[in-house]
């Protein structure tokens, strides 16, 4: 038996991934003659299961290996090693800005594309504000891999995901075994448990359970434990002659902390910039998480008096129940129902530097918000070891803003329903799709003032000129004053997906022919309130009205706005594949999918009676692919070219900007593989240039690139395999960005290196160990300043990647 372990990955702050394979020898042989996986059976946006040599589809599969190999210390982290896809996965284990082929991250999350778990989605919509799609989802050991398609079917197979979907499928009982792992971070805290058991009950029944329990700091130094939790996912399935029923659960309560921009020193030229850390503040191994500010007392939605554990972080709370059942009913025909209910609330808080300063100055700006009265004010720590002395003359300051969001309800259901028909040489599959998404949730920001210091950051307080205390405990506002009283808000609002489609697929000679076409109508009914400015409310009910209380943001409960507007449109591809010989293929698709906006419509656009025009409601994206396939021996290439026209109506919460867009997006992503003996080597990249066509609110961005989009991005992992020893690198690069739409401030180029060695003393145990980031590079991912003063000291709020962290694990399997 050829030994061909895996890494066994341990997180912090996240995921620990499947390990190990161990593929009998004629797996192996058969497994060099297809080195990048073209014959692996694709079942993500697709109407019938096909391999991706012969679809006409660009789509990539990450098995056991891939996802391993890349070392990753988010979920997000792993997406990074899909062609075409730009993931900006420094937020945690959760927050992620997602992108596809030039696609806009115009405001966060993964607007244009779907995050499935088993072919569910995991949001409706992946972009929900505080809510995007990878913070309710996990990479555990219960994965068997990840199917992710780019453009083309996924405009029509699935709902609201023109740019592609990513599927995380799940183990299902097949094959017999199981495994304990245990991790440890070994420079940093966390501590982690995964297992996995999947087999036989009966001769047509099978089962799989496995899941993780965390606990640890994180991979930065916040001061108390970020990142607590557990999953735990099942499924039992029970085989019939002619298909199959299985039945899931997933149940998943995390804690994980979530990093958002940092005080950042920049030096040099908007065009060459030099990215580094304050003095007291690194950027790649530290944050503005403190053990001195982890409580938060203000008031919740319904304007009561409210404590919240800034501790919560992200804080995921699902249970999830689903069925799939697919049957033969006839001679050629195939019935397939997939049903999944979600319960999902829980919490994102975190803090978020909207100012980084002298502090003079802003304590002067404090004071006078107070008082009323311009003046010179001071600062003394509000608490830790310095509390009641005075600040420094010349420190530096943050003006921050709690983040603080209750996930009342994000509670969903997907049904699926399809049934398709072969016919000789093609077949027709006719679905419908019927989706709800509430959400419902509470903003309720409140401002603080901190210290400027990367380990267990002290809060500050205000005084006046005879020294008395203008601010509680660090906090000076409830609300957001310095961006206008903006931002408390309350809104539930649900959404309904009702979504027939039809596709058909010919086939004739070497030549696959095939066409869908959806509808989807979308109804949205609810309410939304903002912020209701008050003064001389007292927040905390002691009958005395300090400075803090003297203006108070609440939400405006008693006059909420409606939402009630429903809006249809239709999407459709077509593509075809033709097989030159048996390993080599090409293929071409024109398609045409919309998103439905969500959401980021609410304050601003939706109009006074909560109707919404259709172009605000819908965004399309139109898509050209041209692509071959390739394979000789140990090698194996799949090359696809894109264009891509996308519309955009957003909104961003940080800048509380709306954004009315086109955009374009030209390029080729280039996936390839190469296996012989006991090298490997696994490599894509993707080139694209795009531009921003026509902004209707900005014109003076019209020609420029998008926001963090490189020209170039690329993975490399090259590994040797001794049997009892294998070990290699993951390489992750991107070329210069820029920070904003302006394309003023740049984002140098960076390329991270991760590496790990497993070792397997004796059959069924492995030790492992791996570095993420091993050469501690810099890299930017986020700015929220789109320009710097040359030849000075700037501070800007920026996110750059973690610094290196390394990590061991003992697994066993049996």
């Amino acid at each position: 038996m050829k030994f061909r372990t895996l890494l066994a990955v341990s997180v912090a702050a996240v995921t620990t991934l499947p390990a190990s394979l161990h593929a009998q020898d004629t797996a192996a042989d058969e497994s060099s003659q297809d080195a990048l996986g073209l014959d692996e059976i694709i079942v993500t946006a697709s109407a019938r299961p096909t391999n991706r040599l012969e679809s006409s589809i660009s789509v990539s599969a990450l098995d056991e290996t891939a996802i391993a190999e890349a070392a990753p210390r988010t979920t997000a982290e792993i997406f990074r090693q899909i062609p075409g896809i730009r993931s900006e996965s420094t937020g945690g284990d959760g927050n992620a800005n997602i992108a596809v082929r030039g696609l806009p991250v115009a405001s966060g999350g993964a607007k244009f594309l779907q995050l499935q778990e088993d072919g569910m989605p995991v949001m409706q919509f992946g972009d929900i504000a505080f809510g995007n799609a990878d913070i309710f989802l996990r990479a555990d050991q219960t994965i068997a891999s990840i199917q992710a398609v780019r453009g083309g079917s996924a405009s029509t197979l699935a709902s609201n995901s023109p740019g592609g979907v990513i599927n995380f499928i799940s183990k299902d009982g097949k094959d017999e075994g199981g495994v304990v792992m245990a991790t440890v971070g070994l420079d940093y805290e966390d501590y982690r448990l995964d297992f996995n058991y999947g087999g036989h009950l009966a001769e047509k029944t099978r089962f799989n359970i496995g899941g993780f329990w965390r606990q640890g700091e994180g991979p930065r130094d916040a001061g108390y434990t970020g990142n607590k939790g557990y999953q735990v996912k099942a499924n039992l399935t029970q085989d019939f002659d002619s298909g199959y029923v299985r039945l899931y659960l997933k149940r998943l309560d995390d804690r994980a902390i979530g990093y958002l921009p940092m005080p950042t020193l920049v030096t040099g030229t908007n065009a060459n910039p030099h990215f580094g850390s304050l003095p007291g503040f690194d950027i790649k191994s530290q944050t503005p998480h403190s053990k001195y500010f982890t409580t938060d007392i203000g008031l919740d939605g319904n304007n009561a008096l409210h404590t919240t554990d800034i501790k919560d972080g992200m804080h995921p709370v699902v249970t999830s129940v689903g069925l799939e059942a697919v049957f033969d009913v006839a001679d050629g025909l195939k019935l397939e129902e997939r049903f999944r209910y979600s319960d999902v609330h829980g919490r994102f808080v975190s803090p978020f530097p909207a100012e980084v300063g002298a502090g003079q100055g802003i304590a002067n700006s404090v004071g006078e918000l107070l008082t009323g009265a311009a003046g010179t004010y001071g600062l003394v720590y509000a608490n830790g070891p310095s509390a009641g002395q005075a600040l420094a003359g010349n420190a530096l300051v943050m003006r921050t803003h709690l983040f603080n969001v209750d996930i009342n309800d994000f509670s969903s259901f997907t049904n699926d329903l399809k049934l398709t028909k072969d016919f000789g040489p093609g077949s027709i599959t006719a679905g419908y799709y019927k989706a709800r998404q509430n959400i419902d949730m509470d903003w309720v920001w409140n401002s603080y003032l901190m210290a400027v210091d990367g380990h267990n950051a002290a809060l500050l307080d205000v005084t006046d000129g005879a020294g008395s205390v203008l601010t509680r405990g660090g906090l000076y506002a409830y609300g957001v004053p310095f961006w206008g009283n903006c931002c408390q808000r309350s809104y539930d609002v649900r959404y309904d997906i009702d979504a027939p489609y039809l596709a058909g697929t010919f086939e004739t000679g070497g030549l696959t022919i095939d066409a869908s076409v959806r509808y989807d109508h979308v109804k949205a009914r609810g309410n939304y309130a903002g912020t209701l400015q008050t003064a001389n409310f007292d927040v905390n009910g002691d009958g005395t009205i300090q400075p803090v209380e003297r203006s108070v943001s609440l939400i405006d409960n008693g006059s909420p706005s409606p939402v009630r507007y429903s809006v249809g449109y239709w999407s459709w591809s077509i593509g075809a594949n033709y097989m030159f010989t048996s390993d080599i293929a090409g293929f071409a698709r024109i398609s045409r999918g919309g998103r439905a906006n969500a959401d980021r419509l609410l304050f601003g656009v939706v109009q006074a009676d909560g109707s919404v025009r259709k172009q605000d409601a819908i965004d399309f994206v139109d898509q050209y692919e041209l692509g071959v396939k390739y394979r000789s021996g140990p090698f194996g290439l799949f090359v696809t070219g894109f264009h891509a026209k996308t519309q955009e109506q957003n909104f961003e919460a940080t800048t509380q900007r709306f954004l009315d867009r086109s955009y374009k997006a030209t390029g080729v992503e280039i996936e390839a593989a190469y296996r012989s003996g006991i090298f490997d080597l696994r490599a894509g990249a993707t080139y694209t240039d795009a531009k921003i066509a026509k902004d209707a609110i900005t014109p003076a961005n019209e020609g420029n690139t998008p926001r963090r989009q490189a020209k170039l991005i690329y993975q490399i992992t090259p590994a040797v395999d001794f049997d009892v020893v294998r070990a290699g690198l993951n390489i992750v690069g991107t070329t210069k960005a820029y920070a904003q739409d302006s394309n003023e401030l740049v984002f140098p180029a960076y390329t991270q290196v991760n590496a790990f060695v497993n070792f397997r003393p004796m059959d069924k145990i492995e030790v492992s160990l791996n570095a993420n980031n091993l050469f501690n590079a810099t890299g930017i991912t986020e700015a929220e300043e789109g320009s710097i003063t040359p030849g000075v000291d700037n501070y800007v709020r920026a996110r750059s990647i973690n610094g290196r962290t390394i990590s061991a694990s003992l697994r066993y399997e049996f």
